[in-house]
């Protein structure tokens, strides 16, 4: 019982940082990602649609998407949602495919993005914490019950308590990657 609760608030931690990493991997460098235009939605047939669902997207090179749409008469259409999404981004027809190059940041762009980067760490931290909080009150249920002892409850709330501290330390090292590629010229 005491390890489904650790494996259970393990997973639940693991999955925090998957997301924290995901919601960094949305906010912009500077650097071309194809990952920026993930939540960019293209009517399609009268729907809206996620655009890597009808394009290929890749970095053609540090400063430049391209956008290849696997149907010619999407151009437009992919060009327009571009440059509607509000990431700031000025979409250039080559041809049958689209170029977006990535504008410089400026200073103060900069320092707003870190504030916003810390932000997202800091949720992922309280999450993390309140998922040892919930964890530390299934234990504490345990003991309630009399399925467990107090010392065995106190062991394994000091194990809960190493799994929070190992991932709050991610957090911190992902945040300090995202400052360090933020900060990057």
């Amino acid at each position: 019982m005491i390890n489904d609760v650790k494996n259970d608030a393990e997973k639940r931690m693991k999955k925090t940082i998957e997301s924290l990493q995901h919601e960094m991997a949305k906010i912009r460098t500077g650097r071309a990602n194809a990952s920026l235009l993930d939540h960019v939605q293209v009517e399609y047939f009268g729907n809206p649609t996620p655009l890597n669902q009808v394009a290929n997207i890749t970095s053609s090179d540090s400063r430049t998407l391209l956008v290849t749409p696997w149907e010619k008469s999407m151009v437009s259409a992919i060009e327009k949602a571009i440059l509607h999404s509000g990431l700031g981004l000025n979409p250039s027809t080559a041809g049958s495919a689209i170029r977006v190059p990535m504008p410089a940041l400026t200073e103060e762009r900069r320092k707003e993005m870190i504030r916003v980067v810390r932000g997202e760490a800091e949720q992922g931290r309280v999450s993390i914490r309140n998922i040892r909080r919930e964890s530390n009150n299934q234990l504490k249920d345990m003991v309630k019950e009399k399925a467990i002892s107090e010392d065995e409850e106190r062991r394994a709330s000091d194990i809960i308590q190493k799994l929070t501290d190992k991932y709050v330390a991610e957090v911190d090292v992902v945040l300090a990657d995202k400052e360090r590629d933020l900060m990057e010229i």
